[in-house]
């Protein structure tokens, strides 16, 4: 029960839904970018929401599966293929023993997550999955995948259901609700916080209607974007404080920098703003080069959009129940197996 790497991609990680509970000795919480496009991707596959997902970034890899196995796939299209014809993203999908999933251009976004039944069987480190490479820590032996690796599933799927299974999942109808869909905004919704009042008018004006452009040197631990300058009111030290995914800081070069999924655990700089939980996928989905802009929303606006969104998952989760109950009938038990 196994996949073996025949290419790498750029940079192929798992990722969970992060790492809790250890900032406070300097490990992040990482997990994935877009945490949508990784629940979604594990629901399709008849998964809860926090199994690991292989988080593919801009240019996929090549998989060879030598265990049947029910995938999905949901984030961004890299044109997957599976056998060299088109393969879905945001459907189940079984494969067999000796099938090859690869990627081929990027159509739009940035990461695609790729989930399989069961999930994958690694083990835990610090109760996650998820791969912080800078510590060398979780996933797969702490690092990206590499030509050669072979990688151990957690279900085997009874071979003599396949045929069976694969015509009922292709007939099932999947509803994403409206919250969950992919809908690009203009602008991502941005928060004040307890520093905003720390910045200058024109910083804060200059915050909500210019254009920052994503830099190169940007990467999961933090979004540098280049723009205007933004200054404080007067130079200031600050105490260190805990770091959270989508804090808008400021270092004293004035460029803000958005902390991100392997973000450090403290920071002392300045944040002129948070942007809002349910935007945070699609600027995940951003790559250097594209530009950013901010508007403003109220704290209990990003609370209850976040609230929206949280339903909306539960209730795809319910509806997606019979598909899971369908695969899970195919699961080879550890009896039959013994």
């Amino acid at each position: 029960m196994s996949i073996t790497v025949i290419r790498p991609g750029l940079a192929s990680t798992f990722q969970d839904c992060g790492r809790h509970g250890y900032q406070y000795l300097g490990i992040p919480v990482g997990g994935a970018m877009d945490l949508r496009a990784h629940q979604l991707a594990n629901l399709i596959a008849g998964n809860t929401r926090d199994l690991a997902t292989l988080e593919i970034t801009l240019i996929g890899p090549t998989l060879r599966f030598d265990a049947s196995a029910v995938i999905a796939m949901a984030g961004a299209d890299l044109s997957p293929s599976l056998n060299g014809e088109p393969a879905p993203l945001g459907r189940p999908l079984v494969v067999r023993a000796g099938d090859t999933l690869s990627f081929g251009d990027r159509r739009n976004g940035v990461r695609c997550y790729l989930a399989w039944h069961g999930g994958i069987d690694l083990p835990p480190v610090m109760g996650s999955q998820s791969t912080w490479l800078r510590g060398q820590l979780g996933g797969f032996q702490g690092r990206a995948l590499a030509k050669g690796d072979v990688l151990p599933l957690a279900t085997q799927l009874r071979e003599d259901a396949l045929d069976a299974l694969a015509a009922d999942l292709d007939a099932m109808s999947i509803y994403l609700p409206a919250t969950l869909a992919n809908n690009p905004r203009e602008r991502l919704r941005v928060m004040r916080g307890p520093h905003t009042g720390l910045f200058t008018v024109e910083s804060i004006r200059a915050l909500l209607t210019s254009s920052f452009r994503i830099a190169n040197e940007s990467d999961r631990m933090g979004y540098r974007l280049q723009g205007p300058s933004l200054h404080l009111i007067e130079n200031r030290q600050l105490l260190s404080e805990g770091a959270t995914f989508g804090s808008i800081q400021v270092p004293s070069d004035g460029q803000p920098i958005v902390l991100m999924a392997d973000r450090q655990s403290i920071g002392g700089y300045p944040k002129i703003g948070h942007v809002a939980t349910v935007d945070l996928p699609q600027l995940a989905q951003k790559m250097p080069g594209e530009e950013v802009l901010f508007e403003e929303i109220s704290l209990a606006q990003a609370q209850q959009l976040d609230n929206l969104r949280e339903q909306a998952l539960g209730r795809l989760a319910a509806s997606l129940e019979p598909m899971r109950r369908r695969i899970a009938n195919c699961v080879v038990t550890a009896n039959a197996s013994a």
